[in-house]
C-alpha cells in the first residue's frame, strides 16, 4: 500500500494532498516583518486583493513536532498579516512535508506576467468585476483588460516556455506579431540569452522573415531602428552560436572545478609535510612559492555557490 505523501513510483511529494483549515492563532511565523512593511504598496495590494476576491494562494505551513495543533509558517507571512488585519480568524493552508523554510523564503521571485494573467483570468471567471480586480491590484481597469488579453495570439508552446520568466508584458505584444513557429524560436533565443528586454524582442522582430510576420504592414522599417534586417539576422545567428559555446563550457566547468579543488587539496597536504617543505625551500624555491599560493586559495570558481 502506497504512502499518501508519495507519488506512484516512490517519489516523495512536497505537500500533503489535502489542505487543512487552521486558526490563525495556531500559526507561528518564522520571521518578523521588517518595519514599514505594512505601509508598502505590496502589502496594500495583498490586503486589497484578499478583501476583493479572497485568498488566491494558500499559505504553506508545517506541523510543530513539539506542540501538536501548532504549525510553523513557511510561506505567506504577508498574507497571514493581511488576514489578521481584516479580522479573519481561519485560513486554508497547504501542509508541507518538509520543514525547510529556505526554499520558500529565499527563492521567491516576483509574479511572472503569465502567472498574473492566469490570476486575473481566474478572478474574472469567478465573476469578480474588473473594477474590483483593478482596485485590489492598484491598477486601472484598462490595464486589467490588457493583461486579461495578454496571451491572445500567443502560441501554447511559448506560453509554457515563458510562464516562469521575467518576460515583460510588452514583449508579448511583439511576439503576437510573429507566426507561431517564429514565436517559439524567439522565446528560445530569449531564454538562451537570459535576455527578455523589449529592445531584444524588437531586434528579433526586425530579423524575422516577411513570411513569418502575421501582418507585414505593421513591421517597422529596419532603418527606423538604425540597423538593417540582414545585420540583425547575422547578430541572431552569432547569438545562437555563442549560446552553444556557453553550453559547451558549462558542461566542462563543473569537472574542471572538481579537478582544481582536488589538486588544491593535494598541494595543501604536501605542504603539511615539513620534510617536503624543507626540500622545496632548499632546491625549488620557485615551486614552493607557487604551491603556497595555490594552497591558500579560499575558493575556486563557482565551488562556493555549489556548496551552498
Amino acid at each position: 500500500m502506497s504512502r499518501p505523501d508519495r507519488k506512484p513510483g516512490g517519489v516523495k511529494l512536497s505537500f500533503e494532498q489535502e489542505g487543512v483549515v487552521v486558526l490563525l492563532t495556531q500559526i507561528i511565523p518564522l520571521k518578523i516583518l521588517r518595519a514599514g512593511m505594512k505601509e508598502s504598496r505590496k502589502y496594500a495590494q495583498i490586503l486589497g486583493s484578499i478583501r476583493a476576491i479572497g485568498l488566491v494562494e494558500a499559505p504553506v505551513i508545517t506541523p510543530d513536532p513539539k506542540h501538536p495543533g501548532s504549525y510553523f509558517l513557511l510561506d505567506g507571512h504577508l498574507r497571514i498579516e493581511a488576514l489578521k488585519d481584516l479580522g479573519i480568524a481561519e485560513v486554508e493552508c497547504l501542509i508541507s512535508t518538509d520543514d525547510e523554510a529556505y526554499t520558500y523564503n529565499k527563492r521567491i521571485n516576483r509574479l511572472a506576467a503569465v502567472q498574473e494573467h492566469r490570476m486575473i483570468t481566474h478572478a474574472v471567471e469567478k465573476g469578480v468585476p474588473e473594477n474590483l480586480i483593478a482596485e485590489a491590484l492598484g491598477l486601472d481597469v484598462a490595464t486589467i483588460r490588457r493583461r486579461f488579453r495578454l496571451l491572445n495570439g500567443i502560441c501554447p508552446d511559448v506560453i509554457n516556455l515563458l510562464k516562469d520568466t521575467t518576460c515583460p508584458q510588452a514583449v508579448f505584444d511583439i511576439l503576437r506579431r510573429m507566426a507561431p513557429i517564429r514565436q517559439v524560436e524567439a522565446a528560445e533565443l530569449m531564454i538562451g540569452q537570459n535576455n527578455f528586454s523589449l529592445m531584444f524582442a524588437r531586434a528579433l522582430l526586425v530579423a524575422t522573415p516577411e513570411k513569418q510576420i502575421v501582418d507585414p504592414r505593421r513591421r517597422k522599417k529596419p532603418e527606423a531602428v538604425g540597423i538593417t534586417a540582414e545585420q540583425i539576422a547575422r547578430m541572431e545567428r552569432e547569438l545562437a552560436s555563442l549560446q552553444n559555446q556557453v553550453k559547451s563550457v558549462e558542461e566542462s566547468y563543473g569537472i574542471d572545478n572538481l579537478h582544481l579543488t582536488v589538486a588544491k587539496g593535494y598541494v595543501a597536504k604536501l605542504l603539511g609535510n615539513a620534510r617536503i617543505v624543507r626540500w622545496l625551500a632548499q632546491n625549488r624555491q620557485e615551486y614552493l612559492s607557487e604551491f603556497q599560493t595555490v594552497a591558500e586559495i579560499e575558493a575556486i570558481g563557482g565551488m562556493d555557490a555549489l556548496a551552498q
